[in-house]
């Protein structure tokens, strides 16, 4: 199994047409091909995890990275809650690099995660334990740290630059598991290689490659475009010689979801928390610069090499914060993050997102946004719920319709249409898990700003990362003894999982969710 985290199906099409991938074009033309369909999972963020466990959200009773922590108004990212489904076959399994595949709790399954992954899931962990040490001493360290998460339209040099890093780490990955897959552990049965590069690659670049996006004019987007196909490019070699290398019975090259226009990062991350605390205090926190609110309807731009994060934590206020008495005593306490019980499991802070900001504010008002990296998320502070909830039961419902209706009044200054497409409502609202919100926001399109008739104008505030996850398809292509080539359709992302399952003629220890591909073959 190869997965290129990211690779939008659409994009590789139009590469294959034009005599570029030349593996993944040969591969394809002797595979059975599927489109994969994440549906409304694929705004989890979780997709790998969905692979690694086989479990969809409503299985696996988690619905998003980001979960709440009541006990001191905060929030976390948390890594991997399940064993891979692999490690209960009867099958000898080799991993590289698999996001969110945790492999401390599969001690049969060998490899190595959280080496150069985009969003690993889990710690740095190798099986065997000298493995990690091994592999250092003989390639040294993934190359390309520097440039897994970087945001460089601002600047054509640092896209030039990250587009070279990203290339580079491919290149290194495609070394690594050769070594690996062949003289390291050659005794495998399933071998799981997985390249976070496109990902990366993806959100950076995807201004230079869509005539539509907002920033597809500025000078980055020429070398954008070209550093995007170089990662493609590395993609393609990674493919052909794992595939070379190690002869295998049967190939399995697959992407859980596709990419496109960032539409979240900006609303989610910077303009509804702001939205939020002006309907829930009638304060402002954001303030950005003159020349960005003169005319709300350009995208605002950040100095050339500068970070767009860095540029919009110099515009928020700091206000004073007043609290109850019954607030103050529980202050203490939420001050210190509360820990996880699981030594091995990963808690990232998120305090780099500027919804944190307004986080000492959260107990005191009706209801917060909490940090997102795709929908916005919003939690009512419930009284019986929270610790210093103020909100009672019986108004909850008016809130919501209060928040939703006020949501649905926004307006986009760009396009002078709604920012939001829908709202999802929580059905229980003592039932919430750390991961639920009690509304969901589904935006409609990248919005850089928020018009509201009573709010006023919310922004603007610049991209972060370009490309985001709203491409409509991952893709499969399954090729091997008795599986006819062609067009199998439209399939579930959660089938992926049962096919390895039954390629294998295994039967999984615990139940994993969807159906195999290739049932109706031969």
């Amino acid at each position: 199994m190869i997965g290129l985290d990211g690779f939008e199906i659409s994009y590789v099409d139009q590469l294959m047409d034009a005599g570029e991938l030349p593996a993944l074009a040969a591969l394809r033309d002797r595979s059975r091909r599927f489109l994969l369909d994440h549906g409304p999972s694929v705004r989890t963020g979780l997709a790998w995890e969905h692979f690694a466990s086989g479990l969809t959200p409503e299985h696996a009773h988690r619905t998003s990275m980001v979960e709440f922590v009541g006990t001191d108004y905060n929030a976390r990212q948390r890594g991997a809650r399940f064993a891979p489904f692999f490690s209960s076959l009867d099958a000898r399994a080799v991993v590289f690099d698999s996001p969110y595949t945790d492999i401390a709790r599969s001690p049969g399954v060998r490899g190595i995660v959280s080496w150069g992954a985009h969003d690993p899931g889990v710690i740095p962990t190798s099986n065997p334990p000298e493995l990690r040490h091994e592999l250092d001493e003989r390639f040294g360290p993934y190359p390309s740290d520097e440039w897994k998460y970087k945001r460089p339209w601002s600047s054509a040099r640092d896209t030039a630059a990250t587009g070279e890093g990203l290339a580079r780490g491919i290149d290194a990955r495609r070394e690594v598991a050769t070594w690996l897959l062949t003289e390291r552990l050659p005794d495998w049965d399933l071998a799981v290689v997985v390249a976070g590069e496109p990902h990366s690659a993806a959100e950076a670049f995807w201004h230079g490659i869509d005539p539509d996006h907002p920033l597809h004019a500025i000078p980055s987007a020429a070398v954008a475009a070209e550093s995007l196909l170089d990662v493609y490019r590395a993609g393609d070699r990674l493919v052909a010689e794992l595939v070379d290398a190690t002869d295998p019975s049967a190939v399995l090259v697959f992407s859980m979801g596709g990419m496109g226009t960032n539409n979240a990062d900006t609303p989610s991350m910077v303009l509804l928390q702001e939205f939020v605390y002006r309907w829930a205090t009638g304060n402002t926190l954001l303030r950005p610069p003159d020349a960005w609110t003169a005319d709300p309807t350009q995208v605002p731009l950040v100095p050339e090499g500068e970070d767009p994060l860095e540029t919009i934590s110099q515009y928020y206020a700091t206000i004073p914060r007043t609290f109850t008495s019954r607030v103050k005593r529980k202050l203490r306490s939420w001050l210190t993050p509360a820990q996880s019980n699981d030594a091995t499991a990963l808690d990232h802070s998120l305090d780099w997102q500027p919804a944190t900001r307004y986080r000492l504010h959260w107990a005191t008002m009706r209801a917060f946004a909490l940090p997102a990296f795709y929908d916005g998320r919003i939690r009512v502070n419930l009284a019986g719920r929270e610790p210093a909830g103020i909100v009672e039961l019986g108004d909850y419902a008016q809130t919501l319709d209060e928040l939703e209706a006020a949501l649905l009044e926004c307006r986009n200054p760009r396009t002078g249409e709604p920012v939001v497409d829908h709202v999802e409502r929580a059905v229980a609202p003592f039932s919430l898990d750390a991961s639920e919100a009690d509304l969901t926001v589904v935006w409609s399109a990248p919005a850089n700003a928020f018009v509201h008739p009573e709010l006023g104008l919310i922004g603007p505030a610049p991209f972060l990362r370009t490309g985001g996850h709203t491409g409509p398809y991952g893709f499969a292509y399954v090729s091997g003894d008795g599986i006819d080539a062609g067009d199998g359709g439209i399939r579930s992302a959660f089938d992926v999982a049962p096919t390895i399952t039954a390629m294998l003629d295994f039967t999984p220890a615990s139940e994993i969710d969807g159906t195999d591909l290739l049932a109706a073959r031969g």
